[in-house]
């Protein structure tokens, strides 16, 4: 049996995606910045990928911003409101100690340049205390910058309410939605957010397109210099073809997005309940504030990369943690963050799904990690510790 659990990684592109994608590349060729007939045709089709994206968060067309993915998404944003935030005298920012490292590299990067970063703890179950990030905004605040859903846990974090108080406090909020478009109902104004990234490879459109949304009152600085494309704050011919398919990739997305989270959800709940079965095994991130297709479990006693290389040759396509850092050998910053010592945040396991997971998938899968798992610890001398009382049990 074949089972593409990865797909917080990526996923497949959609039918319709696919066909946009060709049909664009195909018909639709010009520059969007040509005067000629052709160049206005594709000018025309890129207005209304603007207008249907912006529908779809509930913006205006004119606060959406195409860009190369998640990553640039997020580093104008919060380049842009550190810079804002600057002209004014305030020169700290806010976010979690849990976020992709999109937003983590990019603070370091503004710390070297002189601002002030505060990075807040996160609960055991992987979500932030609301309080404690209304307690670390002061005078000197610019931004606050929270994920909406953890790549890695899954864990679903409280916008709504951070972006309330930063918007009583006259501070700009982001929110890293990469994980969460596309698969739970999001709205940009009922969410008090002032900036939002997202990446259409997330929800069965193409790699490297993606948003950042961006409200009008935010003059965005630019991190690419050129031409004047997208009203002059970000430089470069528009990729067409991957814009109108990430489109159409998000409308068939949100349709009936409540009723596919829901029986998702009960398959992520049966995974849950079969992996827990196994013996000194954790769920990573709180049960029920997550996103309907992350699982993310430890297991004691194993190192992360054998099972994944193991559970490859039953036909599991899982992973250990996020794509972007599966090279390294260090443990996930988002599990020390929530506790796992680093014997035990080395043993973990990712499993992520769409709409198309099955009872007889997640069965195999609960079937097969338990298989793997008992394997591997038999070859383990420090599940063998464990086992004689010579070392203690984490989990």
């Amino acid at each position: 049996m074949f089972v593409y659990a990865d797909c917080a990684a990526t996923t497949s592109m959609s039918k319709v995606a696919i066909d946009t994608m060709t049909k664009i590349m195909n018909e639709v060729y010009g520059n969007p910045s040509s005067l000629h007939s052709v160049g206005q045709k594709a000018a025309e089709y890129l207005l209304k990928a603007r207008m249907d994206m912006a529908n779809i968060l509930g913006a205006d067309f004119r606060e959406i911003y195409f860009t190369s993915g998640g990553s640039e998404a997020d580093n104008q944003a919060l380049i842009s409101a550190a810079y804002l935030g600057k002209e004014k005298g305030k020169t700290h920012i806010i976010s979690t100690t849990i976020e992709h490292h999109a937003i983590l590299h990019t603070l370091d990067k503004l710390k070297k340049e002189g601002f002030d970063i505060t990075l807040v703890d996160v609960e055991k179950n992987g979500i932030v205390d609301v309080k404690k990030i209304e307690e670390a905004i002061t005078d000197k605040t610019a931004l606050v910058s929270v994920m909406y859903a953890n790549n890695e846990i899954g864990t679903i974090q409280p916008i709504k309410e951070i972006g309330k108080i930063c918007k009583e406090k006259g501070v700009l909020f982001h929110t890293d939605a990469v994980q969460a478009v596309g698969h739970v109902p999001i709205n940009v104004k009922d969410l008090n957010v002032d900036m939002l990234s997202l990446s259409a490879h997330k929800f069965k459109g193409p790699k490297g397109v993606g948003v950042l949304y961006a409200d009008k009152k935010i003059n965005l600085k630019n991190v690419i210099e050129g031409g004047a494309q997208e009203r002059g704050k970000r430089a470069g011919t528009e990729n067409l073809a991957a814009i109108v398919s990430m489109t159409e990739a998000l409308k068939e997305a949100v349709e009936n997005v409540e009723e596919k989270a829901e029986y998702i959800s009960s398959m992520r709940d049966r995974l849950i309940n079969g992996l827990s079965n196994i013996e000194h095994s954790e769920l990573n991130g709180d049960k029920e504030k997550r996103l309907p297709g992350n699982v993310n479990f430890c297991f004691e006693g194993i190192e992360g990369e054998s099972l994944l290389l193991l559970l490859d040759s039953k036909g599991i396509e899982a992973s250990s943690g996020s794509a972007c850092t599966s090279g390294s050998l260090d443990p996930s910053h988002v599990l020390l963050a929530i506790g796992r010592p680093h014997e035990v945040a080395h043993g973990s396991l990712r499993l992520s799904f769409d709409e198309t997971i099955t009872e007889e998938q997640v069965d195999y899968i609960v079937k097969s990690v338990e298989e793997v798992v008992v394997y591997l610890r038999n070859m383990s001398p420090l599940w063998d510790k464990l086992v004689k009382g010579e070392l203690k049990h984490v989990i």
